[in-house]
């Protein structure tokens, strides 16, 4: 068991590595790559919104009634604020990206893999690596910091109806609340890591498609093992990270 998970890491480091060595070389696949980003980043805009608006209202309707028994309500657009900018907006958006995203891309290129459509875009003399896996990771890594900076916004103004909802505030005063309690600390290292985010998303799922084999079966479980990779690894840079800005003094 630890061989076979050794042997996979190392597996997908050498392909980041062959990303890193012959991804930024002429010939540039600059249409595929913004193809890429629309069907990556503004496709997946309406799932990444529905799941921002319900985690901002969720969280503020649940965190109502114990602010309240402190006499802390007055707190609740702070914690709310600093919750979904710092951790939950990032990691729910990343953790809904890699369903969507990471499990797309492994079937995609898993199925041209068994196909055998790669093999004839090496024979036409295309190169495959760079046309198929380089614009998706370039792709994911660009669009994720977006969709988590939309998610984070709509989640804050669900946050703002969850609080009208049982008591009445004003937009102004809710968003002052915000601004006033965020730090540099707090928003720059939480996008940051979203950049990585997307990145092992799109290493993982394009290695995972673009070595599937067994026909139908291997596409399955690329698409499969894509999600699940790209959550683990999603959870170990996020703990990653706040080792790192808790080490700088950024929390």
């Amino acid at each position: 068991m630890n061989s076979t998970i050794l042997a996979e890491t190392g597996a997908i480091t050498n392909f980041a590595w062959r990303f890193f060595r012959h991804g930024f070389r002429p010939r540039y696949e600059v249409q595929e790559l913004l193809y890429q980003c629309y069907v990556v980043g503004y496709q997946s805009l309406p799932l990444v919104g529905i799941t921002g608006f319900i985690m901002g209202i969720v969280l503020t309707l649940q965190s109502r009634p114990t602010m309240a028994q402190f006499g802390a309500e007055s707190w609740i657009p702070t914690m709310v604020g600093l919750t979904i900018v710092r951790e939950m907006g990032p990691i729910i958006t990343a953790l809904i990206f890699a369903g969507k995203i990471g499990s797309s891309i492994g079937a995609e290129l898993g199925s041209m893999r068994v196909t055998e459509q790669i093999d004839a875009m090496e024979v036409a003399g295309t190169n495959p690596f760079k046309y198929l896996v380089v614009t998706r990771v370039l792709a994911t890594t660009l669009m994720l910091p977006i969709l988590t900076l939309l998610a984070d916004a709509i989640a804050l103004y669900a946050a703002y109806i969850g609080i009208n909802l049982k008591g009445v505030t004003t937009l102004a005063l809710f968003t002052n609340n915000i601004i006033s309690t965020l730090t540099f600390g707090d928003v720059v290292p939480a996008v940051i890591k979203t950049f990585f985010f997307g990145f092992a998303v799109g290493i993982i799922g394009c290695y995972k498609g673009y070595n599937a084999n067994k026909g139908t079966e291997g596409v399955g479980r690329a698409a499969n093992s894509a999600v699940v990779v790209s959550s683990l690894v999603i959870f170990l840079l996020d703990l990653l990270a706040v080792q790192i800005t808790s080490a700088l003094g950024l929390n």
